[in-house]
């Protein structure tokens, strides 16, 4: 009769998820939860702390199912296919497939580096590395993706890995209580990872570890300062030469290029909000003010305490998940350029376009485009620089400077100027571009044919025909 009444349920459930699968599920589900009660209820009659983490750490079925099944294929275990459903429908069966089968290295497991990796745990990523020497403060909860209370005093890499799993005991997850320095380097960067998160807030060990990153030639995303900043919307992703308003970014882009002669090339996260506040004075146990440097555990590390808005280093993990998930499906996003322009500048490259046009063909009748379109063209598909040098090379001012060199060009002479028919180059490449034929480009400078066709066809898609 109990059983009858277990299928009776389960049928029912189904019939509200709208689902066959979901049924199934539901049914597979019904004997790990079974098994994860007992675990937890035979704790508490041995008068132990349940928290969370006895019913999955005691559970040997999940155990040997997370180190035994290679994660390649995941996907075909019916609760972790219902689990990632959302996923699959996004990027399709193949991309999502690449994700699972993934390693990725997560370093620093604060406010940033917490919800970075919990999303990816979400996203299905199939095998994680969490590296933190650090333990859960009672001030960090306003911040931490997981933590509880019952947390505090617990290493960060042992806290996520507990909770995790829970989430998705499939994921093989290793956790290491260890600071990131060059004679643990090997042991944390070894393995091939597919992706390396850099959530670390030291500025000696956030450049230590980007530059054995590109030494290693390992993708890397790196978080800059999220404390004391209050507006998500000024949140970016670029290279790290084109972040400002940041003084962490500034640091490490400067010890990078002194010490490692690394110039850029390293895609970071950060804020163009400018810090609202500073570090605050360091009291001592008698409320005096005191040198922090006498307190550190770890030398270099700070003991001071920046303010810190839980939201934004959350939604910084979160675009870092999301960046990695993405890349890791092959699945193409166009991050929105970093771009200092106004509307004036968009309108005198509009107006070159029609002078241009004027002076070419005898009539601007065939320019398309109006001055948003321009700026579309100009800041989405060309990010404001010549379509032959898409490198990071003028930021800042030297960007604005370089608008008085750009004009707007058709690619195929034959067709109007539309949107998805121009292209930005300066004064002396226009000339160049205006004697040669598509032809010859393709034959002379494939890469740039390939790449030009790519974006315009993207342009195309955008707008319509």
């Amino acid at each position: 009769m109990e059983e009858k009444t277990k299928c009776l349920v389960l049928i029912g459930a189904g019939a509200l998820l709208g689902s066959i699968t979901a049924t199934v599920v539901l049914r597979k589900l019904l004997t790990p939860s079974g098994a994860t009660l007992q675990s937890s209820n035979k704790a508490k009659s041995n008068g132990k702390a349940a928290l969370y983490t006895p019913a999955v750490e005691d559970n040997s079925y999940v155990k040997e199912k997370m180190y035994d099944e290679d994660t390649a294929g995941l996907l075909k275990d019916d609760i972790v296919s219902e689990q990632l459903t959302r996923n699959i429908q996004f990027f399709g069966f193949d991309a999502q497939q690449k994700v699972t089968a993934s390693y990725v290295v997560v370093i620093g497991l604060g406010g940033v580096g917490s919800h970075a990796a919990s999303m990816l745990l979400r996203s299905g990523v199939g095998r994680l590395l969490l590296v933190d020497f650090d333990q859960v403060s009672l001030s960090s909860l306003n911040r931490h993706a997981v933590a509880t209370r019952t947390d505090v005093g617990t290493p960060k890499a042992l806290c996520l890995k507990n909770h995790f799993l829970s989430i998705y005991p499939e994921c093989h997850i290793d956790a290491k209580v260890l600071l990131y320095d060059d004679s643990s380097e090997e042991e944390i960067l070894s393995g091939d990872p597919d992706f390396v998160l850099d959530c670390i807030d030291n500025i000696d060990t956030k450049v230590a570890l980007l530059a054995a990153c590109v030494r290693r030639g390992l993708k890397v995303l790196s978080a800059t300062g999220a404390g004391a900043r209050a507006d998500p919307t000024r949140i970016r992703v670029a290279d790290l030469r084109e972040s400002t308003n940041d003084p962490l970014s500034r640091s490490v882009r400067q010890r990078l290029r002194r010490d490692h002669g690394i110039e850029g090339g390293i895609p970071v996260v950060f804020s163009l909000e400018k810090p609202k506040a500073k570090l605050l004075p360091f009291k001592g146990p008698n409320g005096d003010e005191e040198n922090p440097s006498d307190y550190q555990v770890v030398p270099g590390f700070r003991v001071r305490i920046i303010p810190v808005l839980g939201t934004i280093p959350a939604i910084f993990g979160q675009i870092m998940a999301s960046y990695v998930v993405t890349q890791l499906a092959e699945f193409q996003v166009h991050m929105e350029p970093i771009v200092n322009f106004d509307m004036d500048h968009y309108r005198v490259l509009h107006q070159r376009l029609i002078e241009h046009e004027e002076l070419i063909y005898g009539t601007s009748v065939h320019v398309q485009v109006d001055i948003e379109e321009v700026m579309y063209v100009a800041k989405e598909l060309w990010h404001c620089r010549s379509a032959k040098d898409q490198s990071t090379k003028e930021v800042g001012r030297g960007m604005w400077r370089s608008v008085n060199e750009l004009m707007l060009v058709r690619w195929d002479r034959s067709k109007p100027a539309s949107v998805w028919n121009l292209i930005l180059l300066k004064f002396t490449e226009a000339d160049e571009h205006e004697s040669s034929t598509l032809e010859d480009i393709e034959e002379n400078e494939p890469e740039f044919f390939r790449r030009v066709t790519s974006t315009l066809k993207r342009a195309e898609l955008d707008f319509g025909s």
